[in-house]
């Protein structure tokens, strides 16, 4: 049953690699001259995602998920393996995830090479292999006092989605409908974090929540932060909810948004506005680095803002 289900759903052409599915491993060899960004995610029914979800859109997302990581360190993604826990073999089930999941591979030329199923309590966890030249990947070390602090797309979007899909937000449906996309189907920035190597002085990708986040780049490069909470990127709808407090908490601290948070000297502003509009994502300017530690947020008048929370907590009950 194992293998007939890997080869009915998850076999496909890996061109590039030496060897793929159908063997104990698989082989790869890198491109000469280059470095492996190796990355795993892990995703559980009732924890990251519901029973209820589309397992297309489930697709799209695990993959997508994982392919933010190598957008974070400016990385090509080459190949991937996923493993899967499933409460039954479900054919019809398999079948539209493994359409989402192709779906997200083709269109940002990634293979899959290897993996495991099982039975269990639905369990998703997929390895991403990607590729970087030396010396050019970005990392979350490297920001300086006087760096901007720039984030990609729009932020607070998935968190909205949830916190309307768990009750803990009343939208309109109209609006409702306008963010959900962001929950289910994220959109790595694979052209954006490329364009960004040897222009961004450090970067992460936003999972868990701006605050979150940054902070990691904050501790690594043992700098702090000042962001200005008008300069948010949002869509046109979340306006409309700001003025509550679980609104503006997911603009900070909602996570899931999957958007590349970076600095880079002054110096490169023009630059990397470039590399925005050769990957075809907008970016904003939204605060700067400073030598003192700490993150601040401060309002449109530059009073402090305060927050509860900086982002999803993997081990929170």
């Amino acid at each position: 049953m194992e293998f007939e289900l890997i080869a009915r759903h998850f076999t496909r052409a890996a061109p590039g690699a030496v060897l793929g599915v159908g063997d104990d491993c698989a082989l790869l060899a890198p491109s000469p001259g280059m470095q492996l960004a190796v990355s795993s995610d892990m995703l559980l029914e009732g924890r990251h995602f519901s029973p209820q979800d589309s397992p297309a859109g489930l697709g799209h997302k695990s993959l997508a998920v994982n392919l933010s990581d190598l957008a974070a360190m400016g990385a090509t993604p080459r190949w991937a393996t996923l493993a899967i826990a499933l409460p039954a073999a479900d054919d019809a089930w398999l079948t539209a995830f493994a359409r989402g999941f192709f779906r997200m591979a083709n269109q940002h030329g990634i293979e899959l090479v290897g993996g495991d199923t099982t039975r269990g309590a639905l369990t998703i966890s997929i390895t991403v292999i990607g590729e970087v030249p030396p010396s050019q990947a970005l990392l979350r070390e490297g920001a300086r006092a006087g760096d901007d602090v720039w984030v990609s797309g729009v932020i607070g979007s998935a968190a909205l989605a949830l916190a309307y899909r768990q009750g803990r937000l009343f939208m309109e449906q109209i609006d409702a409908a306008k963010v959900l996309p962001a929950l289910y189907l994220p959109t790595p920035r694979i052209e954006l974090g490329i364009a960004l190597r040897g222009v961004a002085s450090s970067a992460i990708d936003i999972s868990d929540g701006l605050l979150a986040d940054l902070g990691h780049i904050l501790e690594r490069s043992n700098v702090g932060a000042k962001l200005e909470f008008a300069t948010l990127p949002t869509l046109p709808v979340a306006q409309a909810y700001l003025h509550e407090p679980v609104a503006r908490d997911c603009m900070l601290a909602g996570g899931d948004d999957y958007e590349l948070c970076f600095t880079a000297p002054v110096s490169r502003r023009d630059a990397v506005a470039a590399a925005a509009q050769s990957a075809g994502v907008a970016v904003t300017r939204i605060g700067r680095i400073t030598a003192e530690p700490g993150l601040a947020v401060v309002d449109a008048n530059g009073q402090a803002l305060h927050f509860d929370r900086t982002g999803y907590d993997h081990f929170d009950e």
